[in-house]
């Protein structure tokens, strides 16, 4: 697959602006820390599914079962992500951390999301975990909804999964049930996903579509223009959590994130291209894995 030097720059974007969140905690009022999760999301969206179209597609021209690209796809997924998340997380159980007391099952299957949704509360210095939980579970639902589906139903199913997902938050939006289930849960995040999905598959089937979409900035300034609109209406209800935080703002910022990174995937030139291919951007973009999970215990 060829390397796209830019989506490392938006790694090192995302990563920042979820560690400058939580370092300025209380006193920031913008959601910088949903904004860089959602960028990340859309990232894996993308990433994740052209690796499996591409996968599908080779596996459909050799003949072969896609049981083979199935597992190469667990195999390498697993290991770039288990080794220094559950290195963390026995680290934490050797010191005794409050955070994983009681939660260790938890922790070990990917599921403090799960465990903050169903009880409704945080965890301290293991919050963060809830994002890589969802990850983990998009891991193992998606590969399975792109190989089994037939390749000419997918754009469409992408689609859907967008829908659902917006849908499912407005219903437990409608239902009054606490903003954190709707936050960190997998289903809820699809639209991310889902997103970033329809992108990878706009690159790879619909070459006409490329250029329309990314060639300007301008579609990318409506979409940020649009975002910053549900910020703002969001910001101008009576009450914290309304719609606009609860259902809109995640739909709206993996808009952005998607004209961002089609636009990324294009190759910016000028300002773009240095701030995103800047040897430190670059570093900080390939080491941001680490620096998400270790980042909440060194503040």
């Amino acid at each position: 697959d060829k390397y796209l030097i830019q989506l490392d720059g938006l790694r090192c974007v995302a990563v920042l602006l979820v560690l400058v969140d939580h370092w300025l905690a209380e006193r920031n009022k913008l959601p910088l820390g949903p904004l860089g999760v959602t960028l990340f999301f859309v990232l894996s969206g993308f990433l994740i599914s052209g690796i499996l179209v591409r996968s599908k597609l080779k596996d459909e021209a050799l003949g072969r079962s896609h049981w083979f690209s199935f597992k190469q796809f667990y195999i390498r997924r697993s290991l770039r992500i288990f080794p220094i998340y559950y290195l963390s997380v026995f680290v934490l159980i050797g010191v005794n951390s409050p955070s994983v007391q009681g939660k260790i099952g938890w922790h070990l299957l990917y599921g403090t999301n799960l465990y903050i949704a169903l009880h409704e509360t945080w965890l301290g210095i293991t919050d963060h975990f809830w994002s890589l939980a969802v990850e983990e579970q998009f891991y193992l639902f998606f590969p399975l909804f792109i190989f089994l589906l037939p390749t000419k139903y997918l754009f469409k199913s992408f689609w859907g999964l967008i829908v659902v997902s917006c849908c499912l938050r407005l219903l437990l939006y409608l239902n009054h049930a606490d903003w954190k289930i709707q936050y960190v849960s997998m289903p809820t995040c699809l639209d991310s996903f889902g997103l970033g999905a329809v992108l990878a598959f706009i690159f790879q089937f619909k070459a006409e579509l490329v250029a329309r979409l990314f060639n300007r900035n301008r579609n990318l300034l409506i979409a940020v223009l649009v975002y910053v609109g549900v910020l703002i209406f969001s910001q101008l209800q009576a009450e914290t959590r309304n719609i606009g935080t609860e259902v809109w703002e995640r739909l709206a910022a993996s808009v952005m994130c998607f004209f961002l990174i089609g636009g990324a995937v294009r190759g910016y030139k000028g300002l773009g291209k240095q701030v995103l291919q800047h040897p430190i951007t670059i570093y900080l973009g390939k080491i941001s894995y680490g620096l998400y999970i270790y980042h909440n215990f060194v503040y």
